[in-house]
């Protein structure tokens, strides 16, 4: 957690999916290390921060949940407007919510920057014996449209912190990038960054699946 009172950087993230695949519980495990087993459905606006420290810099993530409306599929522009990261999570138990993971991309692609960084989690990795999606089924689809990908138990407390730091550090060093290309043609009057939506360039680097990493 970084001190002091100075924010370098905020960086919006957004948590898409359908209902009851733990999307709250990974904000809370991330944003307060906590889980709780009586959690029920999100209702209201649900957003939390959490202030870190990349290179040096203190970043603040804020972290946006669907908060009930994906049950009616009413998650409006506003949602989206100006996140720079998506988390988009099925449940590995429960295939259909893995089996509309491409209509959450459709949607989250057509309100957001196409070009935004966003992770696919595939949570619930407690629940092994019960899985209905191979990760292999997961890796490839991940592959196929650009995401990072990542397995995760919200309870155990498994790849929540890497996922969501994997998605903010690309995040920083694409920013950085800009900068630092902003910078060097200055004299050449390229406009500045200042105030100005950020693309982020290409699509997003699939996450190697090694051994240990995805599963509990």
């Amino acid at each position: 957690m970084a001190s002091g009172d100075r924010i370098d950087y905020v960086f919006k993230v957004v948590l898409i999916g359908d209902s009851a695949v733990g999307k709250s519980q990974i904000l809370s495990r991330f944003a307060r290390d906590e889980f709780s087993l009586d959690s029920k459905a999100t209702i209201g606006v649900e957003f939390q921060t959490r202030t870190v420290l990349i290179e040096h810099k203190s970043v603040k993530a804020q972290i946006w949940d669907t908060a009930g409306q994906e049950r009616y599929r009413a998650v409006t522009s506003a949602y989206y407007r100006g996140a720079l990261g998506a988390m988009l999570v099925y449940d590995i138990t429960k295939r259909q919510t893995f089996e509309h993971i491409p209509r959450w991309l459709e949607e989250l692609r057509s309100h957001a920057d196409k070009n935004l960084v966003i992770m696919m989690i595939g949570n619930k990795t407690d629940l092994e014996d019960d899985r209905a999606v191979p990760m292999e089924d997961a890796k490839e689809f991940a592959q196929k449209e650009g995401l990072f990908f990542l397995e995760t138990s919200a309870l155990q407390a498994v790849n929540v912190e890497m996922a969501f730091l994997t998605v903010l550090t690309e995040i920083f060093n694409i920013i950085n990038k800009k900068n630092l290309a902003a910078d060097s043609n200055a004299n050449n009057s390229v406009p500045s960054l200042e105030g100005k939506k950020i693309l982020i360039p290409g699509p997003a680097q699939i996450i190697p699946a090694k051994k240990g990493m995805c599963c509990t």
